[in-house]
């Protein structure tokens, strides 16, 4: 069976030596997290997830989730008990406002907790996870009576939270939807209408569901232009604020899907449920994109965790197994064979695995920082630069580490050989649940198409350019230094593309936007190569820094070879997606529908 280890080291690495977030303690957030304390947290946090939560993936994975007549869900056997040691232990509410709370911890330290329950069990991390998409936009659009209503709760873990805006009619384009909500002379609305593929949407594991429910006021607008955002409770509170009668939402199927068989993804019909508008009326999509930036950093985030889980166990089974005799002789002479990870194919995989895994984590963390910084900083122009970052590196995250995340993923699974592919061994399981990250939250191609149509051209490519600027300056302040000259090669090669791809764009896409559309996936990959590029930069040149200090560490000696694996076998990926970008829509679109 699979097991996971959290990678406290790399964590720490990552903490310490290369974000330096010990230069953020004057910061609210930073001030009360010392490194000595964030490190025991997440090393108590790591014990929860090896010992609790991973042992019940694959229990999740093959029992799935039970719906009653009543529309009632059980969740998988275990879930319920780990729940609640979830919320005894506080975890939830690692990140939250401490006015509402929560222990106020930076957003960064967050997502490490969050790589580690994604990591080992991703079906049952979804529970909570969602629960803070929900907590965002109360806290940023909703009223005071609101965030006292539902924030303290949900901070805790006590009540769970979902987002709704699918309908089986329309998926991206929300401008389509048809759920309906009719004011009330007490200021309430009445929401009727179904949506579908919501996640965690009724489970057993929580007292209260708060549904955040996107739906079109009477005689609104239509169009996106005409949606609202409601809070509509699984039970209205009563005169204490606790659960009392039941809403008008029930689970009208489970979802039969490919993976994360343990999260209960529910088919949901709204007859007359009351709900409570959030924010303004008509505004109500840009209010549910506070959920979605917050979630599309966690999905990229997953990408990442299902890669890290598979590629753990695919090195265990490469030590173990034994098959063939290595290229240049043996080296397990006294045994039948050599383990597998002799060979160069499977040595392929592995160093491929590690190297996206290392550099997405770090760009996964460096631009949670900037989430902090955007939230906490006094600097007005710190702000900016985290503001449009923020903006310009989601749609990159959220596409390019779940592509690349479940591509490694099936090939840890590949280094099983025939075993990969029986279910006893699991690894089909890191594969099945990895594929969702891809899809929800806005498919892939439409985090394409918001990089190149959107986040781009904001304020002028004020974003990107400001992103150019910095690698330049990296750049030339290591350039004397020969020990970091292949790093800074392969850095300088993938940013003179991006850049080449960029300015191809901003001539060709304006022109004929079939050119942008046909040219946005190659760009995101383009795009996150060089971050990653240049994320392998700062930890080489962190690795370098820190082995002057503590002297030979061969941790600091593998992150260098790993580094090099990056730049010259996957950065040279960056070449073939220019090229492809650069040719335009022509042969895409060529093709009449009927000639297909």
């Amino acid at each position: 069976m699979p097991t996971y280890k959290a990678p406290l080291r790399e964590f720490k690495f990552l903490f310490r030596n290369v974000l330096h977030i010990e230069r953020h303690a004057n910061l609210p957030g930073f001030a009360d997290a010392p490194m000595d304390l964030v490190e025991q947290v997440l090393e108590e946090g790591a014990k929860f997830c090896e010992n609790v939560l991973q042992p019940l993936n694959a229990v999740g994975d093959h029992e799935g989730c039970k719906r009653a007549p009543d529309g009632s869900v059980t969740t998988p056997t275990g879930f319920k008990d780990a729940y609640k040691l979830l919320v005894e232990g506080g975890w939830p509410a690692l990140g939250s406002d401490p006015a509402y709370g929560g222990q106020g911890l930076p957003h960064v330290v967050s997502l490490a907790w969050n790589e580690m329950v994604s990591s080992a069990n991703m079906a049952f991390g979804m529970y909570p996870g969602l629960s803070h998409g929900a907590y965002e936009a109360i806290h940023h659009h909703g009223s005071d009576e609101q965030r006292q209503a539902y924030l303290p709760k949900l901070v805790s873990g006590e009540w769970t939270g979902t987002m709704n805006l699918t309908e089986p009619h329309c998926g991206t384009d929300l401008g389509l939807l048809r759920t309906k909500a009719i004011p009330q002379a007490d200021g309430s609305h009445r929401i009727s209408g179904q949506k579908i593929f919501i996640s965690a949407g009724e489970h057993d594991l929580a007292s209260n569901i708060i549904h955040l429910v996107l739906a079109r006021i009477e005689g609104a607008p239509a169009g996106v232009k005409g949606i609202s955002l409601f809070v509509v409770p699984k039970f209205l509170l009563d005169a204490n604020g606790e659960p009392g009668q039941r809403n008008g939402v029930v689970c009208g199927k489970i979802e039969e899907k490919m993976g994360i068989h343990g999260n209960a993804t529910c088919v949901l019909n709204y007859d007359d449920a009351v709900g409570y508008l959030v924010g303004q009326e008509n505004k109500g999509l840009n209010a549910m994109f506070t959920m979605m930036n917050v979630a599309r950093l966690g999905v990229g985030m997953q990408g990442l965790a299902q890669s890290e889980a598979a590629y753990q166990n695919g090195v265990i089974y490469a030590r173990d197994r034994l098959q063939g005799r290595s290229l240049t002789g043996p080296k397990n002479a006294a045994g039948p064979a050599d383990p597998i990870i002799v060979h160069p194919d499977v040595r392929r995989m592995l160093m491929d695995a590690r190297a996206f895994n290392e550099g997405a984590r770090a760009f996964c963390f460096w631009t949670s920082l900037y989430g902090d910084l955007l939230t906490y900083s006094p600097d007005e122009k710190v702000r900016e630069k985290a503001g449009d970052y923020m903006a310009l590196m989601t749609p990159v995250l959220k596409g390019y580490l779940t592509d690349k995340g479940y591509a490694t993923a099936t090939n840890c699974q590949q280094i099983y050989g025939g075993h990969g592919y029986i279910e006893e061994w699991g690894m089909s399981q890191f594969v099945r649940d990895a594929r969702i990250a891809q899809i929800y939250e806005g498919a892939n191609g439409i985090q394409a198409l918001d990089l190149v149509g959107r986040k781009l051209a904001a304020n002028g490519g004020r974003a990107v350019f400001t992103f150019f600027n910095e690698i330049d300056a990296f750049i030339g302040d290591n350039a004397d230094d020969p020990q970091m000259k292949p790093y800074l090669d392969g850095l300088t090669s993938a940013k003179a593309q991006l850049q080449d791809g960029t300015m191809w764009l901003m001539q060709n896409g304006m022109s004929n936007f079939d050119n942008a559309g046909a040219a946005s996936h190659d760009y995101l990959h383009l795009f996150g190569i060089t971050a990653l590029a240049y994320m392998w930069a700062l930890m080489a040149r962190a690795a370098l820094d820190a082995k002057k200090v503590n002297g030979a560490d061969p941790f600091y000696d593998v992150k260098l070879v790993t580094g090099r694996h990056f730049v010259e076998r996957m950065l040279p990926d960056a070449a073939a997606h220019l090229t492809k970008l650069k040719s335009g829509s022509e042969t895409l679109m060529a093709l009449p529908a009927d000639a297909f």
